[in-house]
């Protein structure tokens, strides 16, 4: 696995030795040094911000950090949960302070601001270390973005026993920085509603474990509930409810939230496909709206696809995606272009009128269609991101820029890569959320999810970015992200179908390796994981269990080797 091409990385130098004591940190660091001594954090520890100008977020961002500090209280996952480690902890040293700061040369600039920058820009890397002795620990970066992620990580690397937060690893020595600059999760919010509050909650989980894109699938043909000014009269008639509607104000929330939490908000509104919902406010621009039978017209109901030959439909939905990105900070913008069933248009009337008055092919009307959506977009200074049936399916010309997501399959990132577009991995056999949940529509009852079977945190953490791709290509993986389409979830089960599974891609496009150089590997990963997904319970989510807990605090003891 590649290490990071976008980014420098401060000019310090740590061991790579990985204690198998180690199980606290996730991502794991790219360089690491631990000790074996015991050092308690002081009733009285506080973080020292010795940032000249330093920005509110990075206050806000201290003061989560103490929070999490004083009220993870998660016991060690062994035997006893820390009781033996009374003993070491009686003459341990004090921990009084943490001293943030940035490196000389650093320009000092919001959280949220760093956060949204191009990928390759953005600057994540940091430097902490812990001594035994109890003098101040020291965390640098380049950047107050980078100051946020090794907060993340020391938060990680302390437990708690009967009134006493420690660790037993002093000293402590890390440099970090990612290896690649995407790392992400998807969440459809069309298909079902989810209210803000659990996106919130979704986002701080996300920051804990440095995934740095929320990509955000807030329509598709069931509702549109995006409340956009100039055209109101798509959330006032295609969300599911009025209190089923993403507000304006609400996504201008949702979005600083994120930033603040180093998370860039990639939206996407899919085109021309998954769109049947804008029937109800514009009926002359969808084909094949609410026909029946639905699978002859559309992978799942309702049917109706954008008429995109039509030039009408060419002009509103270029306004559309420009209206929308213009409200956004992101660099990227995703227009979706996945699954358009081309029976649909051979069998509607308005579109072959079109394409037989001008002597265009639908091919022709589609590339038509894409290039002034995506000219309109990128006059507002986004980068067009589509599904890969725009590169692989249709003969279309786009912009060198644009970014590829790779879904149906692993396999086809190789095709894509040789068309020579960069690529963002999002494969349904390895990173979709939703696969093995059974089928879904009625009138089957002996239907499975088409992508069974369900995606085990360990399968998805087998993926390797750069599988089949030749040297040359590498640097066309942006990244990844694991996937959640909502036709069976919704808030009721957001928390347990998410985590900790996302963190398997949050950990490989973050490290791509162990510290130690070897690959990344399952049996090492587990322990690790299991420390996560506890603190994560210990801060309020509600993540699936991964084993008994009988397992959780003997490591290996449940491998199938064992």
């Amino acid at each position: 696995m590649a290490p990071s091409r976008h980014v420098g990385i401060l000019v310090l130098v740590a061991g790579c030795l990985l204690p198998s004591s180690v199980l606290a940190l996730w991502p794991i660091p790219s360089t690491l040094e631990t000790g074996m001594t015991a050092l308690k954090v002081s009733p009285a520890f506080y973080f020292d911000v010795q940032v000249e100008g330093a920005p509110a977020d990075l206050y806000e961002a201290v003061a989560q950090a103490q929070y999490y500090l004083a009220n993870d209280k998660l016991g060690r996952l062994v035997v006893g949960r820390g009781a033996n480690d009374t003993t070491a902890l009686a003459s341990a040293k004090t921990l009084s302070k943490l001293t943030l700061s940035l490196t000389s040369w650093a320009t000092t600039e919001p959280i949220s601001s760093e956060a949204v920058k191009p990928l390759g820009t953005r600057s994540e890397e940091y430097a902490l270390t812990i001594p035994a002795d109890g003098s101040a620990a020291t965390l640098t970066a380049n950047s107050t973005l980078g100051l946020y992620r090794g907060l993340t990580t020391f938060n990680q690397l302390f437990y708690y026993y009967n009134g006493v937060t420690y660790t037993l690893l002093a000293p402590i020595a890390i440099t970090d920085t990612p290896a690649y600059p995407f790392r992400g999760l998807a969440l459809d919010t069309a298909r079902n509603y989810y209210p803000v509050s659990d996106i919130l909650r979704t986002l701080d989980a996300m920051s804990w474990v440095k995934i740095n894109t929320f990509h955000w699938h807030i329509t598709d043909s069931q509702s549109f509930p995006l409340e956009v000014a100039q055209y109101p009269e798509l959330a006032i008639n295609g969300a599911y409810s009025p209190q089923e509607v993403y507000t304006e104000s609400d996504v201008q929330y949702i979005v600083a939230y994120a930033a603040a939490r180093g998370i860039d908000v990639m939206m996407e509104i899919d085109t021309p496909g998954h769109t049947s919902i804008i029937a109800t406010t514009y009926p002359d621009y969808i084909a094949c709206f609410d026909e029946t039978p639905w699978a002859q017209y559309a992978n799942e109901p309702p049917a109706g696809q954008l008429r995109f030959a039509l030039p009408e439909v060419v002009n509103f939905t270029a306004s559309l995606l420009a209206d929308v990105a213009k409200t956004l900070p992101s660099y990227y913008f995703s227009t979706g272009g996945d699954e358009l069933n081309t029976n649909c248009y051979a069998k509607d009337y308005p579109t072959q009128l079109q394409l037989n008055s001008t002597g265009m092919t639908l091919n022709g009307a589609l590339n038509t269609f894409t290039q002034v959506s995506h000219a309109a977009l990128m006059a507002e200074g986004k980068t067009p991101v589509v599904w890969e049936e725009m590169v692989l399916n249709w003969n279309l010309t786009l912009a060198n820029e644009t970014i590829v997501m790779v879904w149906i399959s692993s396999a086809d990132a190789l095709a894509v890569a040789e068309k020579g577009f960069r690529i963002i991995h999002a494969p349904s056999n390895y990173f979709y959320l939703d696969c093995g949940a059974g089928g879904w529509v009625g009138g089957y009852p002996a239907g499975n999810s088409w992508c069974d079977p369900f995606k085990t945190w360990s399968e998805a953490y087998t993926f390797d970015p750069l599988a089949n791709l030749t040297q040359a290509q590498y640097e066309l993986v942006l990244g990844g992200e694991q996937l959640l389409w909502s036709e069976q979830s919704g808030p009721e089960n957001l928390d347990p179908i998410v985590w900790p599974r996302a963190a398997s891609s949050a950990e490989i496009f973050w490290s791509g390796k162990q510290p130690t150089g070897a690959p990344l590997n399952v049996t090492e990963a587990l322990p690790r994981l299991h420390d996560v997904r506890y603190r994560m319970v210990q801060r309020g989510l509600n993540p699936i269990q991964l084993q008994p807990q009988w397992c959780a605090l003997r490591p290996d003891a449940c491998d199938l080797t064992a």
